[in-house]
């Protein structure tokens, strides 16, 4: 498991001292946690951190097993929300604004600050699993194309039970009882093949393979079971890529 570091970024930082003074007691009062691969975590540089989906409650479950490595991870955040209190709070704990109008900003800013020495969090499925057993679903293309134009190592990360807390696109925690949390964190995906080349589309897909089976192995070390031989892809079932599939209704084939 690996001893935990202290703080490796200088200073900390106010809005890291609120939100740690705030979020790591809750955390650690309603969950248990194991972190499997944790020593992985680069001490400096920038990195790509990706993730499998399981519940809204993730990126603080992601956020505990890297700050406690000692790293703080930056987070795409909408754009809208870097207004007021609450953007000077964002902007000073290192987040990352991004008007999803603008085509490819949420990309060129991702790669900025992986470029900066920040690591990235990327949840590869682009939403919570909509796979009816909680498997990682079919990946988006987003953290190899970072990993791509950057050349910096992304890390897969296996993690499951944070559903336990907090149930997929659901709004009401489960507080009875403290639930375990697990998270395995792999050795950095191999693209250097494909980092010489030119990033077409087949090259890019390449790349996600790679990084969506490393994430589902991790996954199925974590559950102690086999994996499903085929991602589920939201598109063949019929069910909205980005909503709650319980609230997603079939067009009708007549």
């Amino acid at each position: 498991m690996g001893k935990y570091r202290k703080f490796q970024e200088g200073k900390i930082g106010w809005p890291w001292v609120v939100a740690v003074g705030i979020v790591k007691p809750t955390l650690l009062a309603t969950t248990k946690h194991q972190w499997d691969g944790g020593e992985k975590i680069p001490e400096s540089g920038g990195a790509v951190f990706a993730l499998n989906h399981v519940s809204e409650i993730d990126p603080f479950t992601a956020a505990h097993i890297v700050w406690d490595y000692g790293r703080r991870p930056s987070y795409l955040a909408k754009a809208g929300l870097f207004k007021g209190p609450l953007g000077k709070f964002l902007r000073a704990a290192g987040q990352i604004p991004v008007d999803r109008k603008a085509g490819a900003a949420a990309f060129d800013a991702a790669v900025k600050a992986v470029n900066e020495g920040s690591i990235v969090v990327v949840y590869v499925e682009g939403s919570i699993t909509k796979d009816p057993t909680g498997w990682p679903m079919r990946g988006k293309s987003g953290a190899a194309r970072i990993a791509l134009a950057t050349g910096a190592p992304v890390y897969p990360v296996g993690q499951w039970g944070a559903q336990e807390l907090l149930p997929a696109y659901s709004l009401k925690p489960h507080l009875i009882g403290r639930k375990m949390i697990q998270m395995k964190i792999g050795d950095p995906v191999d693209l250097k093949d494909l980092e010489v080349q030119d990033h077409t589309t087949d090259v890019i897909n390449q790349a996600t393979d790679r990084i969506m089976k490393a994430i589902v192995g991790l996954v199925a070390d974590i559950r102690g079971e086999e994996a499903p031989s085929e991602l589920f892809d939201p598109k063949k079932a019929g069910v909205n890529a980005t909503g709650d599939p319980r609230k997603t209704k079939k067009k009708d084939s007549n």
